[in-house]
C-alpha cells in the first residue's frame, strides 16, 4: 500500500483509510473510529487558494500546538509530575479520537442523533458546546490546548452531515442567540456540496501530498510514544 501511495496510484484519501483499517480502526466501534487530519487553516478567506502554503495546517505538529501559543502550556503540563508516581506524564488529557468526537461531529444524522442524547442524559448538550461552525471549531482549537480533536473521513466526502436534514432542534448560542441548524461553512464554500468538493481537493493537493507523512508519522508512526512522542509534544494520557 505504502508503495502505491508512494507511486501515486492510489489518492492520499485511500491510503488514510487503507491505514486506518490496518491499524485496527473501523466505522463499527466510535472508540476506535477512522481518524483524519485538519488539513487547513484558512477558513476565513472568500476563496481558497490551494496554491498557497500558507492556506494549510502545518502536519508535522499534533493539532493541539500548530498555534505556536499553546506549545508553553503543553509542556508545562507534561513537566509536571505526579507525586504519587501512578500518573505516566502526557501532553495532552483528552484524545485526537473518540467516541464522543465522532458524535460531535455526526450529531445531525442517525445513528448519532440518538447516541449523543444517550450521553447527554437524554437531552441534546447545550448548543454552544456543539459542533455548529467550521471556523468556529478551528478557531476553538488554535485558542484552547485541550481540545485536541482531528477530523473524520466523513469531512471529505459527506456532505449531509453538515445539514441539519432531519429538523433536530440543537438549541440557540447564548450570547447571539443564533439558532443552531445546518453547520456554518468556511465562507470559500458556497454549499456543503461545494465545502467537500474544495477540502477533498485539499486532501489531494501537491503541499498534502508532500507533508502528509509528517501526520501519519505522529499518529500511526514512530511519533506516537517514546523519546520521538515527547520531543514532537505528541504524548496523550
Amino acid at each position: 500500500v505504502l508503495q502505491k501511495w508512494v507511486n501515486r496510484e492510489i489518492s492520499n484519501f485511500d491510503y488514510l483509510i487503507q491505514l486506518n483499517t490496518m491499524a485496527g480502526r473501523t466505522y463499527n466501534d466510535l472508540a476506535q473510529y477512522p481518524v483524519f487530519p485538519w488539513i487547513l487553516q484558512d477558513y476565513t478567506s472568500e476563496e481558497l487558494d490551494l496554491n498557497n502554503p500558507a492556506v494549510f495546517r502545518d502536519l508535522s505538529k499534533p493539532i493541539g500546538v500548530v498555534n505556536e501559543k499553546n506549545a508553553k502550556a503543553v509542556k508545562e503540563k507534561y513537566n509536571f509530575e505526579d507525586p504519587l508516581g501512578i500518573i505516566d506524564k502526557f501532553h495532552y488529557g483528552t484524545h485526537y479520537s473518540n467516541a464522543a468526537g465522532v458524535m460531535h461531529y455526526l450529531i445531525r444524522v442517525e445513528p448519532f442523533t440518538t447516541l449523543h442524547i444517550q450521553l447527554q442524559s437524554g437531552r441534546f448538550d447545550c448548543a454552544d458546546r456543539q459542533f455548529h461552525s467550521i471556523p468556529a471549531t478551528w478557531q476553538a482549537l488554535m485558542d484552547n490546548p485541550n481540545d485536541v480533536k482531528e477530523l473524520i473521513p466523513e469531512f471529505f466526502y459527506f456532505p449531509e452531515f453538515l445539514e441539519n436534514q432531519n429538523g433536530f432542534n440543537l438549541g440557540q448560542l447564548q450570547i447571539s442567540k443564533e439558532l443552531v441548524n445546518d453547520v456554518v461553512l468556511p465562507k470559500w464554500a458556497h454549499s456543503p456540496e461545494d465545502f467537500i468538493s474544495k477540502h477533498r481537493k485539499a486532501l489531494e493537493s501537491e503541499y498534502v501530498s508532500a507533508h502528509l507523512h509528517e501526520w501519519i508519522d505522529l499518529i500511526f508512526g514512530y511519533k506516537q510514544r517514546g523519546p520521538a512522542a515527547v520531543e514532537a509534544l505528541n504524548v496523550f494520557y
